[in-house]
């Protein structure tokens, strides 16, 4: 059977029976807000875990495996994106939040503000501040048609402004883009002109849609592997998040000299099953991501019907990639927060746009990386609860 059709029988009981946070955070809604899929994994992962967990492998992280995962990540970048990487290059850490700690803290300008286009990604606005940084966001453009862009005079004015590190989300959660050579190459001519640094996050890059095509942001010139420290994973593209295990990609000498004083405390918490399962969707689980990934692939574009026919006045821009749909509610009337209405009165658990940076307010998040009847369902209850609030007013 193909998967889109095994994904299709997914029922929302069983994704409550298995218990995962994103369905037992909010019980008796649906679960749109966490960013993984319903899936499940690749089955060259799961036979991966099993063999390891069969072998006892369940001990401290051994170096020859990391070193595999490392040789895997490497191979990856070559084969699909063309990045030419060595696998000492690759190390494992916990995660992508892990990777933005370790560089606020030991490859940026100590005290400076971290740069951060907005919406974005809700812990990006709150790690820094926990870390002692200040946060200067930098609202993303939007075209006629809707799609989103880089504000490249706001990036540079947040540098002129005492900002030293600007993450980059490449594809960015949570609009959906994929940006191009040119638009990569505008954001390096400015972080070179003020001798900034990049923390690009690439968590979703294996999660690109027809029509774009990921370039990894260090591996355009000299220049940009010089400023930049990537971090990236299989957690997204194979949902695998609780299982620990992400990659930090040093791209110049100097970085990596760097590490070699902080990489045992940086890589603590990669977990070794994080790694043997990483490794796994690398080297065997292409195929199944292809089939993942044109599922997808008709969610977005379903969920454009989906909306012109139960919640026309919702703006929507397909994205390029990801599994993350953001949608513009500020048509719908809605007072306060427009998340908190869907779960209350539609039975949808999304993401307020708020937590996305102040250029959020008025949207929300939905995870569309589920069984589309189920998005259906989901989509027509949204519909049904903004239809029933209105004819409450006009009553």
């Amino acid at each position: 059977m193909e998967h889109a059709a095994e994904f299709d029988l997914i029922a929302a009981e069983h994704l409550r029976g298995v218990g995962g946070l994103k369905w037992s955070a909010f019980p008796d809604t649906i679960g749109a807000f966490v960013a993984e899929m319903d899936f499940g994994t690749a089955p060259a992962v799961t036979e991966a875990l099993h063999g390891a967990v069969d072998l006892g492998l369940v001990g401290y992280l051994p170096p020859g495996i990391a070193g595999a995962m490392s040789r895997a990540s490497a191979e990856w970048h070559r084969t699909v994106y063309g990045w030419d990487l060595a696998p000492e290059q690759v190390h494992p850490v916990a995660d992508v939040l892990k990777a933005l700690e370790v560089v606020i803290t030991s490859y940026s300008r100590p005290g400076s503000p971290v740069i951060l286009p907005t919406p974005a990604y809700m812990p990006f606005l709150t790690v820094p501040p926990a870390l002692g940084r200040d946060v200067i966001q930098v609202p993303l453009r939007q075209d006629e048609d809707g799609t989103y862009a880089l504000d490249i005079d706001g990036i540079d004015a947040a540098y002129r402004a005492g900002g030293h590190l600007l993450i980059l989300c490449n594809p960015y959660n949570p609009v959906g883009r994929v940006f191009s050579r040119t638009e990569l190459m505008a954001v390096a001519d400015v972080v070179a002109a003020h001798g900034g640094r990049v923390f690009s996050d690439e968590i979703h890059a294996p999660l690109v849609f027809p029509g774009a095509r990921h370039l990894p942001y260090a591996s355009l010139s000299e220049v940009t592997a010089g400023h930049t420290v990537t971090a990236t994973s299989a957690s997204k593209a194979w949902n695998l998040p609780g299982l620990k295990c992400a990659q930090v990609i040093l791209s110049n000498e100097a970085d990596a000299r760097v590490w070699e004083q902080i990489g045992w405390l940086a890589s603590h918490g990669a977990s070794t099953l994080g790694v043997v399962a990483n490794t796994a969707a690398f080297t065997a689980g292409q195929e199944w991501l292809e089939q993942v990934v044109r599922y997808l692939d008709g969610n977005r574009r379903a969920l454009t019907d989906l909306l012109a026919e139960h919640l026309p006045q919702v703006g929507y821009a397909p994205p390029q990639g990801t599994y993350i749909a953001w949608l513009d509610c500020r048509g719908l009337g809605i007072d306060g927060s427009p998340a908190d209405f869907f779960r209350q009165h539609a039975g949808v658990s999304l993401t307020d746009g708020t937590g996305c940076g102040d250029a959020g307010e008025g949207f929300v998040r939905l995870i569309f990386a589920t069984p589309r009847p189920i998005l259906e369902q989901a989509v027509a209850s949204m519909g049904a609860a903004v239809r029933k609030a209105r004819v409450r007013l006009a009553g």
